[in-house]
């Protein structure tokens, strides 16, 4: 998902201005920004504000691993034509394990074929505050290694760890669709699931030396269909369990231009987000522009490790 366009959000643009004109920080360290974010989720578990966290000062923190980003903190409606989508199996987890009962629903961002359908991705669709369009193509490594591509095999891994704890996985597409679902369709397939916890699998396309992943939680919104007010919370507990776990099993650091160095970033100009009715969250895993980023995000290795990250994370929301 690239900042381009998705970070045109006047709030978002505002809230990082002032941030930014307050005072610059050092790098936190995987292992401090896990420590942080483990204790955000226990302090904040059930809170409703839609105030992305504070950032502890980097001390004494140890040096990034080797392949990390480096995070400098700076303060400061329905189904269209060709789109058509499964109906949602009923609630609950398959087999035994740690999560049996429980429903999942992994949303690998964009669609492999919607290149081949832009006027249809083009069309708006109402997110509750306002318009956007239906989906777009995503945004692609220098050497063409498409977004699509990642969030579906990273998606796969996520799948395959879950449902060996039990859970049901839902996906909003596995690349067999004609384009999309559009993201108002997509927050609709993890409502109808009345699921536990769904996570929306990007990468982004900032620019060269934008490195690091974040995690982009849903703001208090309310407008025409959407009212994010009963999951902020819990959206939240879920978005710091994921960037904790992902941290630990990546040795990615967060963010160092999103975020706050935080790992975590609120929006609201998300439909996906905006028109979920149950806990949600997307992760930016990494800059697919930048050269060291995408390294990772090209190596079937890292997939694994980022799939764990993500999959412990929701493991630790859900109680697992």
């Amino acid at each position: 998902m690239s900042y381009d366009s998705e970070s045109s959000n006047p709030d978002s643009r505002s809230r990082r201005g002032r941030r930014r004109a307050l005072v610059t920080l050092a790098a936190l360290a995987p292992t401090v920004l896990a420590g942080w974010l483990v204790s955000q989720a226990m302090a904040d578990h059930g809170r409703q504000d839609d105030k992305p966290p504070k950032a502890l000062p980097s001390h004494g923190a140890p040096s990034s691993p080797p392949g990390a980003g480096t995070a400098t903190l700076t303060v400061s409606g329905s189904p269209r034509p060709g789109s058509s989508a499964p109906s949602a199996p009923p609630q609950g987890g398959s087999g035994t394990g740690a999560l049996a009962g429980k429903t999942v629903v992994i949303d690998p961002g964009h669609n492999p074929n919607n290149f081949r359908h832009t006027k249809e991705i083009n069309e708006p669709v109402d997110i509750g505050t306002n318009e956007k369009e239906c989906d777009t193509t995503g945004t692609e490594t220098n050497d063409g290694y498409t977004e699509a591509e990642f969030t579906l095999d990273v998606s796969h891994r996520i799948r395959a760890i879950l449902e060996k704890q039990g859970a049901k996985v839902i996906f909003t597409q596995n690349g067999d669709r004609t384009f999309g679902p559009c993201v108002d369709e997509r927050a609709r397939i993890g409502n109808r699931a009345k699921a536990d916890a769904v996570v929306s699998v990007h990468a982004d396309g900032a620019a060269q030396g934008q490195r690091g992943f974040h995690v982009i939680l849903p703001a208090n919104v309310k407008g025409g269909a959407a009212d994010t007010a009963p999951i902020v919370g819990p959206s939240r507990e879920l978005g710091v369990r994921i960037a904790g776990k992902f941290v630990q099993d990546t040795g990615m650091n967060a963010s160092n231009y999103v975020g706050d160095g935080t790992a975590l970033d609120v929006r609201s100009d998300l439909g996906g987000l905006n028109l979920s009715t149950v806990p949600k969250v997307f992760i930016e895993c990494g800059n697919m522009r930048d050269s060291r980023d995408s390294g990772l995000l090209k190596s079937t290795d890292w997939h694994q490790k980022a799939a764990q990250g993500i999959a412990d994370g929701i493991m630790a929301f859900l109680g697992g």
